[in-house]
């Protein structure tokens, strides 16, 4: 079945192909649902959202001005660019090949799945820097022991993407979602609170769930399907680190912990001399609104820039900055595919954003539940919710625009049914992540393709979700029925955050 998956869906034309097949189809298809009043109202102004025709003058307009803006507000076309300069330093110098060969000498080599699945759930507390650093790390190290290259960049994206709500640790995700679910609570019940912590328990238990079934998935049935890999991309030899490697690792080390003690110490609170100069003056309380999250894109670049620069003066491999500026050149020359890839999904993704037909789809299919009239059923109304919203994520990708538009609808909604904002919030959790992997309009899906075609250059999107798509089942069947489990057993999601609403908090 995946070998059809994947034999199909590389039948469809070049992803950039594909991109602009689509945002043609969405400016062709806005304007038949455009002419018959198509609509729906918005949860949150109560204002009516109709479908917006880009086939017309006006539209055309829109599209002619708009081209350039879409290209560079693309979200991640930023951060990839910045993280994978600061990173091609390290990369070019060596340091990332005595790295790789330094976790893959001392690591059991058993363990190197789970280990790389963990890595990508905890990745997500930096954001996107799991999708620059880690998917291709990942491969590197899978290759570098005699494994298929892809089978470890999946088990990294299947972590980083897949496993997305999931983590030990607070990320800015929790804060943000959190804030959505509070202004939706107050609908109904003005005053409530919904901290940070409203999934914590929940979402601690699934980070050790997620890195179990990626792991029986990656090494039962990704990697087996995968076969040998029989490609031409360069293996890391699995030798002893030089002197000069060690050298290198050791200055890296020093430079890296450095850069790291300084910002531990802008992040401190506001104390003696020097501290918090990395908090927001007006908000220095709140760590997640500081300039070291805000600017985490530039604290990678610099961690790359940094230690790479280290590692390559003390193993000898910099002997100028002309080599510093050749490693950039480089890095930018293998980043073609992606750049052609994301000029075209930017364009797609604003016209469908532009046409209200996301919103449309998501209200109308929100009404649908309303209507299914399972009241009493929370574990049923919250398998619908979370196939509802795996749904959706197909056509939005991001977590908070979804989530601004689905809170409003289903926390007041559900409230009003006895069942609590912070349930509500995990429902969609789940649902959300899920198929992050196998959507290509999720941002980062073709920098993932990018990567796969490094050491798979036929790789297309069906080799992806047909890769990804065994990862997807599994977490959707075994986190929706750990869900089930906690609903039925009626534990606590977080600190204070209870299944059912309490009269007042």
């Amino acid at each position: 079945m995946l070998g059809a998956v994947e034999r199909v869906g590389n039948r469809l034309p070049n992803p950039a192909t594909l991109f602009a097949l689509l945002a043609t189809a969405v400016v062709l298809l806005s304007w038949p649902l455009a002419e018959a009043g198509v609509s729906a109202t918005h949860p949150t102004t109560g204002k009516a959202v109709a479908v917006v025709s880009l086939f017309s003058v006006e539209g055309l307009h829109r599209i002619l001005t708009g081209v350039i803006g879409n290209f560079i507000n693309f979200p991640p076309l930023g951060t990839v660019i910045v993280c994978l300069l600061g990173i091609a330093v390290a990369e070019y110098t060596g340091l990332i090949g005595a790295a790789l060969r330094l976790i893959v000498l001392s690591s059991p080599a058993r363990l190197l799945t789970p280990m790389v699945v963990f890595a990508g759930v905890m990745s997500n507390i930096g954001g996107d820097v799991g999708y620059v650093l880690l998917l291709p790390l990942a491969a590197g190290i899978f290759h570098a022991v005699g494994r298929h290259p892809l089978a470890g960049l999946a088990a990294a994206f299947a972590g980083v993407s897949g496993g997305f709500s999931a983590n030990l640790l607070l990320g800015t995700i929790d804060v943000l979602l959190s804030g959505i679910s509070e202004v939706a609570a107050q609908i109904i019940q003005p005053g409530i609170r919904v901290t940070a912590f409203a999934n914590y328990y929940f979402m601690a238990v699934s980070t050790f769930l997620v890195t179990g079934v990626g792991w029986w998935v990656s090494d039962r049935i990704v990697e087996p399907r995968l076969g040998r890999y029989e490609g031409s991309s360069p293996r890391e030899p699995l030798t002893p680190l030089s002197t000069a490697e060690r050298r290198g690792l050791m200055a890296a080390s020093v430079a890296s912990l450095a850069l790291a003690a300084i910002t531990v110490w802008g992040c401190l609170p506001v104390g003696g001399a020097g501290q918090g100069f990395l908090r927001d003056p007006g908000n220095p309380a709140d760590f997640f609104q500081s300039y070291f999250i805000r600017g985490l894109t530039a604290f990678i670049f610099l961690a790359g820039f940094v230690s790479g620069l280290a590692y390559g003066i003390a193993a000898g491999t910099v002997r100028s900055d002309h080599d510093v500026a050749k490693g950039m050149n480089t890095a930018m020359a293998t980043m073609g595919s992606y750049l052609v890839m994301a000029f075209f999904a930017a364009q797609f993704i604003a016209f469908f954003n532009w046409t209200n037909l996301g919103t449309v789809i998501a209200v109308k299919g929100a009404d649908l539940i309303r209507g299914l009239g399972l009241q009493d059923q929370p574990i049923l109304l919250m398998i619908a919710l979370v196939l509802f919203t795996g749904s959706v994520n197909l056509m939005i990708a991001s977590a908070s625009a979804k989530w601004a538009l689905l809170a409003p609808i289903f926390v007041p909604m559900f409230m009003l049914l006895g069942y609590s904002p912070e349930l509500t919030q995990a429902a969609f959790r789940v649902g959300d992540s899920v198929t992050n992997i196998i959507t290509p309009l999720m941002g980062m899906f073709p920098l993932a393709l990018s990567y796969a075609q490094r050491h798979v250059p036929s790789a297309g999107i069906g080799t992806m979700i047909a890769t990804m798509l065994p990862y997807s089942v599994a977490f959707l069947a075994v986190w929706l029925a750990l869900l089930i489990l906690w609903i039925a057993l009626g534990w606590p999601l977080g600190p204070d955050a209870l299944l059912t609403l309490a009269p007042a908090r």
